[in-house]
């Protein structure tokens, strides 16, 4: 009777097997651990990037707040009040916050018919704002924040000072939005229909 024989490359097969085999649980060992990695890198970058808690009477102050625009002309936020308002943090040497600017000048464009407001507070020298302007005019009001700038995005929770920062105010002045980092266009879509 003949019995079945293995071929020689049956048996190299069978021999190779057993080895393959923590290979491929070592791959997916290192495939799961980068997974956890992004995810935790994520997860702490989202974290960093969270505006922190609001100071108690802040958003008073910004409607108190008066700051002078580029050519020396005083903008009064009380005048604001009453319509939605995006109040933009930025500044001339920020490549996201000048990343951003079209994209707020065409929100503007698009929605101040609906009563829609933007302003951009530059936390700036007076004399780069005033430069980066005659190379990028803007149509929404731009003004000088200064050190009051500062503090006020501090009390609106970028607790770390970092640019852009913005905050969505609404009709009755009440923050409804805020976000640390470059806006998008689906923020932008998404906080329109907040109001």
């Amino acid at each position: 009777m003949n019995e079945p024989t293995l071929s020689s490359s049956a048996s190299a097969d069978s021999a190779k097997a057993p080895s393959a085999h923590p290979l491929r649980r070592r791959r997916w060992l290192l495939v799961g651990a980068g997974a956890l990695a992004a995810l935790g890198g994520a997860g702490l970058a989202a974290w960093r990037l969270r505006p922190g808690p609001v100071q108690e009477g802040v958003s008073d102050a910004v409607w108190d707040a008066q700051f002078e625009g580029p050519a020396g002309e005083v903008l009064s936020m009380a005048a604001l009040r009453g319509r939605p308002l995006l109040l933009n943090f930025w500044a001339t040497w920020c490549p996201p916050c000048v990343e951003e600017l079209p994209l707020l000048n065409a929100f503007y464009g698009e929605h101040r018919a609906k009563g829609w407001q933007v302003v951009g507070l530059a936390i700036d020298q007076p004399s780069n704002v005033r430069k980066f302007l005659e190379r990028m005019p803007l149509d929404f009001p731009i003004a000088l924040g200064g050190l009051g700038g500062t503090d006020l995005a501090r009390g609106l929770g970028n607790e770390k000072g970092g640019l852009p920062f913005t905050v969505l105010f609404g009709a009755n002045g009440s923050i409804l939005k805020r976000k640390m980092g470059q806006l998008t266009a689906q923020d932008l879509q998404g906080w329109s229909t907040t109001w």
